[in-house]
């Protein structure tokens, strides 16, 4: 039993007969909803930019269809799924794809180093992240492979539309997710997606959001556990001026705060939202310096 499509029959009827196969339905337990619209793989594919030196790393490959698509166009195929009824089907299904290892696993459980090693991918190897994401651990999996002990270059996902457009906004409208994303790479959306793109159908839209992480961080890993302290301080009131957010969520004096505003060169007055991500790393800057950690 193969995951391409039937000839004459959809995606759609692809999907049922697959989970008729194995006399189950998708399990809202762990947010499954399958992708049934080819014009959109084709879409995600291409957002990818694959080729066959790619190494893709693929999460909760469900019943394999977008999996399909990238054994033929990568490299090395690592699927990390979850699912014990769809682990064991991508096995049977995928059998002739001899580029792909399949992990039975939670994903957030295992290092992104550790998910490379078991496909034999060397250390600090490139790699790509694409994925249709279950939408309740689409922030925990964004951050478990950005802060993570090796980083993808690419990453190519589906996820809420209000959540791309929320790591997407643009300063005057950023957000702690969209600092948290940005910060190490440039997002942006490819294509919004129906929800009627997904059997069964969520209550949302989706859309293809697409991340290219920067070549070089901007600092040391070992320092951005403080960057984010300060970043989430500057978030912790929402909608103040950030000499008053600061102070609050540093527990700082505003007379201590403010002068480190001036010389980060940015207004007091300024709100979080309207910072952009080099304005956060100088404030950070400004703060660490003072409390003299440089």
């Amino acid at each position: 039993m193969a995951v391409e499509p039937i000839p004459g029959k959809s995606l759609t009827q692809t999907t049922r007969r697959l989970l008729t196969s194995l006399d189950a339905r998708a399990k809202k337990s762990l947010g499954q909803h399958f992708l049934i619209d080819s014009g959109v793989l084709r879409k995600i594919v291409e957002a990818a930019e694959l080729s066959p030196q790619d190494t893709v790393l693929e999460v909760g490959p469900g019943l394999g269809v977008l999996t399909s698509e990238l054994v033929k166009r990568a490299g090395r195929v690592i699927a990390v799924e979850l699912d014990d009824n769809l682990s064991v089907l991508l096995k049977q299904t995928l059998s002739w794809a001899s580029n792909l290892t399949i992990v039975h696993e939670d994903v957030l459980k295992v290092s992104p180093s550790a998910l490379l090693e078991t496909a034999g991918i060397p250390a600090g190897s490139t790699y790509k992240v694409v994925a249709n994401l279950p939408y309740y651990i689409t922030s925990a999996v964004l951050r478990h492979f950005l802060e993570g002990d090796a980083q993808p270059g690419l990453m190519v996902v589906m996820v809420q539309k209000e959540v791309a457009r929320a790591i997407t906004a643009a300063p005057g409208e950023m957000s702690l997710l969209s600092v948290a994303v940005q910060f190490y790479g440039e997002a942006r959306i490819v294509s919004s997606v129906s929800a009627h793109s997904f059997f069964p159908v969520p209550k949302v839209d989706s859309a293809i959001l697409k991340i290219r992480l920067r070549p070089q961080p901007l600092m040391d890993a070992a320092r951005t556990g403080s960057f984010f302290d300060l970043v989430r301080a500057g978030f912790c009131a929402n909608r103040k001026q950030l000499v008053n957010s600061l102070s609050q969520g540093l527990s700082k004096p505003k007379d201590e705060v403010r002068p480190l505003l001036e010389k980060a060169g940015i207004e007091p007055k300024r709100r979080a939202e309207t910072l952009t991500i080099p304005e956060w790393v100088n404030l950070w800057r400004a703060f660490d310096i003072e409390a003299g950690k440089c």
